[in-house]
């Protein structure tokens, strides 16, 4: 591409969101380029291969609802799909949207940086690109910054290292090795199992050990399928009103404190045996009440203890230090009984913490391991890690990771003030990770879509949000997260799984149906708490 070409817009990252937003932007008639550092679309499904690799939302919601075409010519195997069903989907979707033209695969967005004179923002690349377009918007996704914790001596291991975030795309055979795997998060949880049917000897080093209800994943039935696709637009019209996005989810409406014990083991068994993180939402008031959340976590850790059947193992893996659902509740399939293998030993990093890496394996404070590979399960730098890899920059050339360096501010979770024209897709401060991701991407794709149409109407050069409107936004997420129990847990919620990270609540607790209803409500207001800035008479307000 020429130095300084000119564009519409840029959109960083192809995965679910800049897919669609390159999609839904290029029908506009605009032109726009889609940076992506991998070599394939997909983003997280991309990244994410290691083994066991699957989604927690139900496929036939996890998919787009913006074309009747698409969900209907594609056709999901399993209730969960794999990551690499998933990628296929997404793959699918830009053959038939004839996407490829428009994606530059393996170049990272260096740097993005506004210039006032001209109001349009200047991005580089790791190969060298220098373009300039009105629009920057970020699709990187909440969960693309996967750091290996720095471990002394990781430098001088001479086995095998891998990170689940950053898994190989050739297969990994464990098959007669002496495996360690340090964390036992989402990533963890689904691994696991499946590392430890291939190990000689599977070492699990667990500092904090979480709450997981079975998937239960099954083949999906033909029959069964057609029918849904037949009343698929009603399903998400009906996952837009729910507080997560997931129309499969149903909640009893009343508090678990109101049910007899027996009516509440009974809803508690029935979800547990359907399987899936709907479990969560079992009642109206687990998210919202302590004494009612103790009820569901004391269930799940009967069900620890019934399954794992040394009683020193279960009680490791049974989680007191926070409430169930303030970290994000895992899905699993037979993680608990994997620790029934006599090939698996699971060490307590809490009460004998790692020392070092060595070069033949780990030391933690109460004795050395040797291992033949190391698999990090040690999670993301979520929602900010993305965007501050970044050099993005706004007016007077202040960087955003500045602007961030006490805990991220965004209106609405889409725009940030002193960022003119700078759009996030899922950011902080809206439902993403809190909701089926699919259902929050097409909602705020559409709200930059339309709002880029609205600007070039009316002949606008600038959007941006007011200092006021972000703040108010700020405290009332804020004062959401605070009704319920979500930041009871040392979570990658508030950012505590990376040294030095501010511990702030990033995600909107309110819910799904009243944040679309908030941004419903801006954009009827004249796009309420945003400063639109009138282009000069000689330009035009879209190039």
């Amino acid at each position: 591409m020429s130095d300084e070409a000119p564009l519409d817009v840029v959109v960083i990252g192809a995965g679910f969101a800049g897919i669609y937003a390159l999609h839904k932007l290029r029908s506009q008639g605009l032109a726009v380029r889609a940076y992506e550092t991998g070599s394939d679309v997909g983003g997280t499904w991309y990244w994410n291969r290691y083994p066991g690799a699957r989604c927690d939302v139900e496929s036939l919601d996890y998919q787009f609802g913006f074309s009747d075409e698409l969900q209907r010519g594609w056709n999901w195997s399993e209730r969960f799909a794999t990551q690499a069903e998933i990628l296929d989907y997404l793959r699918y979707v830009a053959d038939t949207l004839d996407l490829w033209r428009d994606i530059q695969f393996e170049t990272r967005v260096q740097a993005a940086i506004f210039d006032e004179p001209s109001g349009r923002w200047r991005v580089t690349t790791d190969t060298g690109d220098r373009v300039n377009a009105r629009f920057c918007i970020s699709a990187v996704g909440c969960l693309a910054a996967a750091p290996v914790a720095d471990f002394p001596g990781l430098d001088t291991y001479r086995g095998e290292t891998y990170h689940t975030g950053r898994w190989p795309h050739q297969a990994v055979d464990f098959t007669g090795k002496c495996v360690g795997v340090v964390g036992t998060g989402s990533s963890g949880v689904q691994a696991i199992p499946l590392i430890a049917e291939q190990a000689r000897e599977l070492v699990v080093f667990q500092r904090s050990p979480n709450f997981s209800v079975p998937a239960v994943n099954r083949p999906l039935v033909a029959d069964w399928v057609d029918a849904y696709k037949e009343r698929f637009a009603e399903e998400r019209a009906r996952a837009k009103t729910t507080d997560f996005g997931n129309a499969a989810w149903t909640t009893v409406p009343h508090s678990a404190l109101e049910a007899s014990v027996d009516e509440r083991e009974a809803e508690y068994e029935s979800r547990w045996r359907e399987g899936g993180a709907g479990f969560m939402i079992a009642y109206a008031d687990l998210m919202a009440n302590k004494q009612a959340n103790d009820t569901a976590a004391d269930f799940i850790r009967r069900k620890i203890r019934e399954t794992v059947k040394d009683p020193e193992t279960a009680e490791l893996l049974t989680p007191r230090d926070h409430p169930i659902g303030a970290k994000r509740i895992c899905v699993d399939t037979d993680y608990f009984e994997t620790f029934n293998r006599d090939n698996v030993r699971l060490v307590d990093v809490r009460s004998a913490p790692i020392e070092r890496i060595t070069e033949t394996g780990l030391r933690t404070v109460a004795g050395e391991f040797e291992l033949d590979c190391l698999v990090f399960a040690t999670g993301f730098d979520a929602m900010t890690g993305p965007l501050n890899a970044m050099d993005i920059r706004g007016r007077g050339g202040v960087p955003l990771k500045e602007r961030w360096a006490e805990g991220p501010g965004a209106y609405l979770g889409l725009a940030v003030c002193g960022f003119p024209n700078l759009f996030l897709i899922t950011g902080p401060g809206s439902p993403s990770v809190l909701s089926n991701m699919v259902v929050s991407i097409e909602q705020h794709v559409e709200f930059i879509a339309d709002c880029i149409a609205a600007m070039g109407a009316s002949g606008c050069a600038t959007f941006e949000a007011t200092q006021a409107a972000q703040d108010a936004w700020v405290e009332h997420v804020n004062h959401e997260a605070d009704l319920t129990l979500f930041p009871q847990g040392n979570s990658w919620y508030v950012g505590a799984n990376i040294p030095g990270k501010p511990r702030v609540f990033m995600p909107y607790t309110g819910g799904v149906r009243a944040y679309r209803e908030k941004c419903e409500e801006v954009v009827a207001g004249g796009y309420a708490g945003f400063q639109l800035t009138p282009a000069p008479a000689d330009k035009a307000a879209i190039n």
